[in-house]
């Protein structure tokens, strides 16, 4: 029973943070909109629950800098001082408590990734999509960018076995935690993940 429960808690708690934080939602908006301007709100595809493409939202922290060819520049050349300060603070996925109160995605989960990976999960690494997905989760509190794609695929499938409410209070509570001590922005020598090329079959 606890996924209806579950729900229950995100659409509170979700509904809660949107209204009380709507002065900081409007701040961060404007400083957005003043440092890296329009779009303010990011809008990607990423699979979610059995692997259902949703439209997730974030804060834009990224500048539309492109190639000669029109293509967008790698992410270290797109990023500002700004992008580093609002990735660090988390700030960026605050719209994606919009998500939450949807049902696209919950509090507590596997982070939601690019649409691309879906054909090169191996059947283990698939499980992660067993439940909705999350704006923090098991993996985040446990190294977030720091750790490898199998280590990170790993957390998320413990996180689907082990599912609980006192889990996700765990979870929600290093949360915070990790975001005022900054840990595990990015992984070494990345401004956040290299791509996911694919693992060994399990």
């Amino acid at each position: 029973m606890y996924p209806l429960f579950k729900r229950l808690l995100d659409i509170i708690i979700s509904a809660s943070a949107l209204t009380l934080l709507s002065p900081v939602f409007l701040i961060v908006y404007i400083k957005v909109k003043r440092n890296l301007g329009s779009p303010v709100i990011f809008t990607q595809p990423r699979p979610g629950l059995n692997g259902k493409v949703f439209n997730m939202y974030k804060f834009r922290s990224m500048k539309n800098a492109t190639d000669a060819q029109g293509n967008p520049l790698p992410d270290e050349q797109r990023m500002t001082p700004f992008s580093h300060k609002l990735r660090n603070s988390s700030a960026d996925e605050l719209p994606g408590l919009w998500n939450v109160l949807k049902g696209n995605m919950s509090l507590v989960g596997p982070r939601p990734l690019l649409v691309e990976y879906l054909p090169l999960y191996n059947e283990r690494q698939a499980k992660r999509h067993d439940v909705k997905p999350g704006i923090t989760g098991w993996a985040q509190v446990n190294g977030r960018n720091t750790l490898t794609w199998e280590e990170k695929f790993e957390y998320d499938v413990w996180y689907v076995e082990n599912m609980s409410l006192w889990l996700d209070i765990k979870i929600l509570f290093l949360t915070v935690k990790k975001v005022f001590i900054k840990e595990g922005i990015s992984a070494q020598g990345e401004v956040t993940m290299p791509k996911f090329t694919g693992s060994q079959p399990q």
